[in-house]
């Protein structure tokens, strides 16, 4: 006799075993400012800007405006083989931002994996415009999140089921960023020859681990040694997540391509940009080559308006000031919570933190961490979890107090969750 199927409503609840999935009186049903408002009657403090997406909180009146006026003025506009003047002013003002001096086009994209999928098929393409067509060797980190598409699951560095589903992995390297660039230096003195891109997240998506500068500096010299293509994937950390607009603005050298998502619009819509150096589109223009790569909904008028209104919206409000200022108030929260006998390390950088959590001296497990986040989750608070660890990414609009309300909800739901055990 097959298993029992238990009937859990329409929705197919992403990265959770049908058991776990929410009953219809959990489910979210509306969010304004830094709460999220469920079908039960709680106000839920949200602890993650809904996945990184709204660093400037829920709700943004002039963004959601500015997306209703491109759906009325433009219902959709395509950007296959032609332009469109709202994709047009966004790429100008993502340029701008980013660096007018290196880079210099921007290809949309409809999510972060999907950038990321278009930005390795951009490094093999220069590899063979550049006449080296065995070079198509892409290289990422051990524990790196680069999103779920069949490229971006290739390339993550964490275990999603890449065996089970098939992801190709044999042009397809992963090196530790936790050894001073060991790994790195080794496996291009080995390989380098076939190497078309390595592919980073200033701080890794699971777990918030920074990049250090000892592995930044083996970056550097590979990349000199090698003419690899350089690819920075800034999905989490672009606009302001660090304390900086964009985190690689600390690196010693400056990325080839920068995959941007999340914040980009304040999650007001399926939308990712990446942006090119000069130096690689050059090689595509002397060589007058087509990049074979589009999306039917990539750069739409209403994703490029969310842009360009989360932008200005970004500078009226002085975000990346605010995200500064958190991210000091943060670290002086987070660090009281390391004192705790059930907290482990901490890692990360400004408004984007994760600390370890251990229980009976050893580091807490998936099924372990899952529960101490849905006991938060009783206690009033919503955070991401993590390797052993919980993440902490709020909005840039937090307050003092809601800060002291997310400490209490943390140490309240780790006891309860304790308790339970």
């Amino acid at each position: 006799m097959g298993a029992v199927s238990i009937s859990r409503g329409p929705v197919w609840e992403g990265l959770t075993a049908p058991s776990t999935w929410r009953s219809q009186r959990e489910q979210a049903i509306s969010a304004h400012g830094v709460r999220v408002q469920t079908a039960d009657g709680a106000s839920l403090l949200c602890a993650t800007s809904g996945l990184w997406n709204v660093p400037l909180g829920y709700g943004n009146v002039v963004v959601a405006d500015a997306v209703g006026a491109a759906l009325k003025s433009a219902s959709y506009l395509s950007l296959f083989r032609s332009a469109h003047s709202y994709a047009q002013e966004a790429a100008e003002m993502l340029v701008a931002r980013a660096g007018a001096a290196h880079y210099s086009r921007v290809v949309f994209a409809t999510s972060g994996a999907a950038a990321n999928d278009l930005s390795m098929k951009l490094a093999r393409q220069t590899a063979a415009l550049r006449g080296r067509p065995r070079q198509n060797i892409i290289v990422g980190l051990q524990g790196s999140y680069h999103g779920l598409t069949y490229g971006a699951l290739s390339i993550s560095g964490d275990g999603l089921g890449q065996p089970l589903y098939g992801a190709d992995r044999r042009a397809v390297r992963h090196v530790s960023p936790h050894d001073g660039g060991a790994q790195l230096r080794a496996l291009f003195a080995r390989e380098g020859e076939r190497i078309a891109a390595l592919v980073l997240e200033p701080v890794l998506g699971s777990g918030a681990s920074e990049l250090d500068q000892e592995f930044l500096a083996a970056v550097a010299d590979v990349r000199a040694a090698f003419d690899v293509v350089l690819i920075a994937d800034e999905v989490a950390t672009g606009f302001g997540r660090t304390g900086l607009l964009f985190a690689t603005e600390s690196w010693p050298v400056a990325p080839d391509v920068l995959v941007l998502s999340k914040a980009l619009t304040n999650g007001a819509a399926a939308a990712s940009a990446v942006l090119v150096s000069a130096q690689l589109c050059d090689v595509f223009d002397r060589n007058d080559a087509v990049f074979v790569h589009a999306e039917t909904q990539a750069g739409t008028p209403a994703s490029c308006a969310a842009m360009t209104a989360t932008a200005a919206e970004f500078d009226r409000m002085g975000a990346l000031r605010l995200a500064q200022e958190l991210g000091a108030a943060l670290d002086h929260m987070i660090m009281r919570l390391a004192e705790q006998p059930w907290a482990g390390s901490v890692h990360g950088r400004g408004c984007f933190r994760s600390l370890s959590l251990t229980t009976a001296g050893r580091p807490m497990d998936a099924v372990e961490v899952t529960a101490v986040v849905a006991a938060i989750r009783r206690a009033g608070a919503i955070v991401q979890p993590g390797p052993s660890c919980i993440q902490l990414i709020p909005a840039y609009i937090y307050e003092n107090a809601q800060l002291e309300e997310l400490e209490t909800a943390i140490l309240q739901g780790v006891h309860d969750s304790a308790l339970a055990a």
